[in-house]
């Protein structure tokens, strides 16, 4: 049903879902709000690129750990298909489009996927305005982290239309895909998109009701809320809590590590829906304080070579 794919926002997932959907075949088209949102973009793209040919020459060598689903549904790989495989990326980091404009953006495109900042106001601004540019045919759906489908549903001019794709990070390797629809959405067109979905080489992961977070956020966000309370309240230090949670529990990532991959401007916009961020003395204050400080020192995370942790 969909073969040209728009991306809204290039951030840390809207880069990653752009360069996951071109290397599966899809024209893809990145609209973002000015030109200096075009080259904080343009690195995110060379990352990626990066990135799958270095798992690419890993799953070569025989290194079953290398292994990343989102890259093929087949494991393992001829060297043929591996060669095949570095085309793909080679052609996905050429051909994507890089816009900021709507009526660019919106041409021909058969499915809008919106993953701008988690920001209420910004969603509604963005919504109207591309309204005016959609051909009739267009889905839409929301990488929302948080906010629910039916919020928006109003500005974007076709309700029946949209819908959520939630994304997890490192989509090559967690190549989750979480579909929820509202109560307007048509079911058609959430089948589309879970059709989509598995074309992308993602999991589909139907939800059946409308749920702040998902599934996996709604499991996430308590866990992370948690780790950064105990950091602004002074109970300990962030490399003490990763450590205590990846010796307690065996996992290979601690809070602040997967904060960092998350992106800390993803952190704080979640942090400030709630109204007792407000508050400098509440916990949720303090926890946006933190946050605060570090992406006004540039450190936004993994994708900026430092957050909590620094990166080559």
């Amino acid at each position: 049903m969909f073969k040209n794919v728009t991306v809204a926002g290039g951030g840390v997932l809207g880069s990653q879902i752009a360069f996951q959907t071109a290397y599966c075949g899809f024209q893809v088209k990145i609209w973002l709000r000015t030109e200096a949102s075009i080259e904080r973009c343009k690195p995110k793209l060379d990352r990626l690129r990066v990135i799958y040919l270095s798992i690419l020459d890993e799953m070569k060598s025989g290194n079953p750990a290398a292994y990343a689903r989102g890259l093929s549904k087949k494991y393992p790989l001829s060297e043929a298909e591996i060669e095949d495989c570095k085309k793909k990326v080679e052609e996905a980091y050429k051909n994507i489009i890089l816009t900021t404009s709507y009526e660019e953006a919106a041409k021909d495109t058969d499915l809008v996927i919106e993953a701008i900042a988690e920001n209420i106001e910004e969603k509604e601004s963005f919504y109207t305005e591309l309204a005016k540019h959609l051909p009739e045919k267009t889905v839409l759906v929301t990488n929302s982290s948080t906010l629910l489908p039916s919020t928006f549903a109003k500005y974007t001019g076709r309700p029946e239309k949209f819908l959520a794709l939630h994304f997890a990070n490192n989509i090559y390797k967690s190549n989750t895909a979480e579909i929820m629809g509202h109560a307007g959405t048509e079911q058609k067109y959430y089948d589309a998109v879970v059709s989509f979905a598995d074309e992308i080489n993602m999991v589909p992961l139907k939800v059946l009701k409308e749920q702040p977070g998902y599934i996996l956020n709604s499991m996430l966000v308590p866990f992370l809320t948690a780790a950064e309370s105990l950091l602004a309240l002074g109970v300990a230090d962030f490399e003490t809590i990763d450590k205590t949670w990846k010796l307690g529990t065996g996992s290979p990532y601690g809070p602040f590590q997967i904060l960092d991959i998350v992106g800390l401007t993803t952190a704080y916009n979640i942090v400030i829906l709630n109204p007792a961020a407000k508050d400098p003395n509440s916990v949720q204050g303090k926890i946006a304080a933190t946050l605060k400080e570090k992406i006004d020192q540039g450190k936004t995370g993994i994708s900026a070579g430092e957050g909590f942790y620094k990166y080559k």
